[in-house]
């Protein structure tokens, strides 16, 4: 099923969001400006895009698998949720990102991906002494012998 998505572009040197062909259903966000960054240095990248997530829908930006590898930069959020209310005009999608080493990122370098999914459903928690279930082995165990 087709949802639209409306986008506002802040930039005209960044390529305009597509899939790439047979490879992902996530979808590539860029850098909008140039950034030169030291290591230590944390800053906010603007990927020159706003957009109107569709009614009950949230979407997810995580760092592309080559983010660290080639610029030494790690997401500071882990991931980032954008719900729907995030949509205005000057609501611009940003990647928060922490430099360990000094790295230059250049404009419409591909450095995230994002990709949208339905909230979840209303949960109701069950309180109980026991989950009444043969434990794994608790926090870290798996693979262990």
């Amino acid at each position: 099923m087709e949802k639209t998505i409306r986008i506002k572009y802040h930039s005209n040197e960044i390529d305009k969001l597509t899939y790439v062909d047979g490879k992902s259903d996530w979808i590539d966000l860029r850098s909008a400006k140039e950034y030169e960054l030291k290591a230590g240095d944390f800053t906010l990248i603007d990927l020159g895009v706003s957009m109107q997530i569709p009614e009950g829908y949230e979407m997810l930006v995580a760092p592309r698998s080559s983010l660290f590898k080639n610029y030494g930069l790690l997401q500071a959020n882990s991931i980032g949720v954008v719900d729907e209310s995030y949509c205005g005009d000057d609501d611009i999608i940003r990647l928060p990102v922490y430099a360990t080493r000094d790295t230059v990122v250049h404009v419409n370098d591909r450095v995230c991906q994002f990709r949208i999914i339905e909230h979840q459903p209303k949960i109701v928690f069950e309180e109980t002494g026991s989950l009444g279930n043969v434990s794994r082995g608790g926090f870290g165990s798996t693979g262990r012998q």
